[in-house]
């Protein structure tokens, strides 16, 4: 009907990926609830960098589109800076997917693995992965919030 997809692709990301920072916060934080929302965490592990991808890329379109149409160069340079933070909401949210899909994975083959056989280098990798999801849970969760912000500002003039 004539609107631009963003606007409503959007909010899919400011939904999931604040959910997948906090659920796999909570997952790496929390060993008593791992097994309780460890099927939450892969689900938003998935969803989360797909929300965001959808947005950049009508994000980009809309842009791309209001250049075409003669959008005011000051405009378009604040455009570009929520571009900016859009991407990196992106690579934030897919890189915290992924280590948090590796947290899960090890967590669930360590606990696999018979009481005599842990060993230190699971044990090794699984603070590593835990130390890395929680600095992108925190990396992300700013982004999104970073890039809301900026395409508030950009549509309200504020």
């Amino acid at each position: 009907m004539g609107l631009p997809a963003h606007p409503l692709l959007v909010h899919a990301a400011v939904v999931f990926v604040p959910l997948l920072s906090i659920a796999a916060a909570a997952y790496a934080l929390a060993p008593p609830i791992r097994r309780h929302i460890a099927w939450a965490v892969v689900g938003l592990s998935v969803a989360a960098p797909l929300a965001a991808w959808f947005a950049t890329l009508s994000g980009n379109a809309l842009r791309d589109r209001l250049a075409s149409q003669g959008m005011a160069a000051e405009v378009l340079a604040r455009i570009d800076e929520h571009r900016e933070f859009g991407d990196r909401t992106l690579w934030t949210s897919l890189g915290l997917a992924v280590l948090t899909g590796l947290l899960v994975g090890t967590v669930v083959a360590r606990g696999r693995r018979p009481a005599g056989r842990q060993g230190r280098g699971g044990l090794i990798l699984t603070v590593v992965l835990t130390a890395g999801v929680l600095v992108l849970a925190a990396a992300a969760g700013y982004y999104v919030f970073r890039t809301g912000d900026s395409g508030a500002r950009v549509v309200w003039g504020v």
